[in-house]
């Protein structure tokens, strides 16, 4: 792929789509949604419309230094707080498709006043290679997935989806980030979940918990990010497990650490991480975290497992 020729391509071809109405481009602060950010902002200017949807579900401060990050390219950011719709839907769902049906719905909703709000017709979003693979294959419900299973958004939440990396793996939406000059640190970040930290609980998602795994995985993410792993993560299960703290029994969460290595995300591999490095994971997680009373290591592959938990 001839880089410089796609993007001019994406610009003209979102110009052409979107023509005079406005759009709304959804980021999350990943290498996907910012790199249509960044083409939609090209070829739209004060047409475009960006909206960062505080869920609740993401990293510790994340909203603000996505926001902060697009400032210093010119970019303006609207952070929506709709954490109550989100955690009210989720309320009680244990099931990991009902979670991510659940997701989307509110995800789209929250996009669809926004559209009306704005008097807006598009909505530009990352969707990638990938979520229309595993979507379509019926592996998991990505959150950003309409059209490709037969569902309409424009009747279904007030707008039109345009998608222009849709055709694009990792790897290659990576180069299409750093060409349009985007910092190292998005087009190189880890990839994070749509539905954020909830696929990263298992079981009841609640405030609390997301907060538990939310301090876990910050843990995780700041011991083995020089060993650039494709990914990795907490994942806090609905199980729990025996501990002893001053000589007595106590009964706490379980926590999995998962560190994969991977090209495009449809396999993966473990990550041969040192001895020491998830001794010393553990330690903070059990000292940091004290309801915790157990760190294990996956090491399984995908296939057969997903990276993400849900």
């Amino acid at each position: 792929m001839d880089v410089k020729t796609f993007i001019e391509d994406k610009v003209r071809e979102i110009k052409d789509t979107v023509g005079s109405a406005g759009a709304i481009s959804a980021l999350s602060g990943g290498v996907d949604s910012s790199a249509c950010t960044v083409l939609a902002h090209r070829a739209l200017g004060s047409q475009l419309k960006v909206i960062f949807i505080d869920d609740g579900l993401m990293r510790e401060s994340e909203p603000q230094e996505v926001a902060a990050v697009f400032a210093g390219l010119g970019i303006t950011v609207e952070i929506l707080d709709a954490q109550q719709e989100f955690f009210g839907a989720l309320k009680g769902k244990l099931d990991p498709e009902d979670k991510r049906k659940a997701f989307r719905q509110v995800f789209y909703e929250v996009f669809g006043k926004a559209v009306k709000k704005g008097k807006c017709r598009f909505l530009i979003q990352g969707t990638i290679a990938a979520d229309i693979i595993e979507t379509k294959g019926g592996v998991k419900t990505q959150h950003n997935i309409l059209e490709q299973i037969g569902i309409n958004p424009e009747k279904g939440f007030g707008f039109k989806v345009v998608e222009p990396i849709k055709e694009l793996f990792k790897p290659d939406v990576r180069r299409v980030a750093k060409e349009l000059g985007l910092p190292e640190s998005v087009y190189r970040r880890m990839p994070f979940p749509g539905p954020g930290l909830m696929a990263r609980v298992v079981g009841d998602v609640t405030p609390d918990r997301v907060a538990l795994v939310r301090r876990a995985t910050r843990i995780v993410e700041d011991e083995i990010r020089r060993h650039k792993p494709f990914q990795a993560f907490a994942v806090l299960l609905s199980d729990k497990g025996t501990g002893v703290e001053a000589g007595k029994r106590k009964f706490g969460e379980i926590i999995i650490i998962r560190s994969v290595e991977s090209k495009d995300a449809m396999t993966a591999r473990a990550s041969r991480v040192r001895w020491g490095r998830l001794q010393k994971m553990a330690a903070r997680i059990t000292a940091e975290i004290p309801s915790v009373t157990r760190v294990c290591y996956e090491l399984t592959g995908k296939p057969p497992a997903t990276i993400e938990y849900i």
